[in-house]
């Protein structure tokens, strides 16, 4: 399947799931709090945070921390549930552009309960990425790279697919890595936030697929196209959407065609 094809299942898939299932307000407002876990347990276990979903669940909803557990873990799922919740609050207003500001400030919700000092800034020394040959932005082009970033993201916002956009958002974000750390799950935020601004489904990075995100992101670097990455992330919102149709068939009793693959 190309990149047309899979687009055009993940626009049907979410159709399909609106027409059958439409949200109420308070539905929309649960499914938002039922991401936040979900995008906080994921994120976090795929840079090796050991909190459970269950766990994660219990933190974020009840307050109640996990005996055993690294402090840093329970500042990691805090800190980014706080800027998932920012997140949904821009991409809930039509009138809102990306600032390179905004970036600054979902990293610093999230890092600031782990290194305060480094929380919301760009890096003050050379960092890399450990298992990987590619090389992060110096200190001093990293103020250049962000601008232009962010200026590259607003000239797509409107004549991308929102899909091919927050892609191309997470890839250009943590290939620059501009933070001393966190720069994955700042880079998923950023991601999610356009998806959710654009009304499409969020992009969750599954668990067990972590070596093939990490490899879809290392062939693109290689080859210099964000092809491999942008096929990956496809298909992994391909697969929730398939999820969501799978558990309504199975809570509702009904059978949805399965869309040509």
């Amino acid at each position: 399947m190309d990149i047309k094809e899979l687009l055009n299942k993940i626009d049907k898939t979410k159709d399909i799931i609106e027409k059958i299932r439409p949200l109420t307000e308070k539905e929309i407002e649960g499914l938002f709090a039922y991401y936040r876990v979900g995008l906080t347990y994921t994120s976090n276990a795929l840079e090796g945070n050991t909190l459970t979903l269950n766990e994660t669940k219990i933190l974020l909803e009840d307050g109640i921390t996990v005996g055993g557990k690294p402090l840093k873990y329970i500042y990691e799922a805090v800190g980014h549930s706080d800027a998932y919740d920012f997140m949904v609050r821009c991409a809930t207003d039509k009138n809102y552009v990306i600032k390179e500001d905004d970036i600054l400030y979902l990293h610093y919700l999230f890092y600031n309960k782990i290194a305060p000092e480094n929380a919301g800034v760009y890096k003050k020394q050379q960092n890399y990425i450990t298992g990987s040959n590619h090389i992060p932005a110096s200190i001093e082009d990293v103020p250049v790279l962000m601008k232009d970033f962010v200026k590259q993201l607003n000239e797509k916002w409107n004549s991308e697919h929102p899909v091919i956009l927050s892609a191309f958002a997470h890839k250009g974000l943590v290939d620059i890595h501009p933070f001393i750390d966190g720069n994955g799950r700042t880079s998923r935020l950023l991601m999610n936030y356009i998806l959710a601004y654009h009304k499409k489904p969020l992009a969750i990075v599954f668990k067990e697929d972590r070596l093939a995100y990490i490899n879809a992101l290392e062939e693109s670097r290689k080859l210099e196209t964000t092809e491999p990455f942008k096929m990956f992330m496809y298909e992994q919102q391909a697969k929730y959407l398939q999820q969501e149709i799978d558990k309504i068939e199975k809570q509702d009793k009904i059978f949805i065609p399965k869309l040509n693959t």
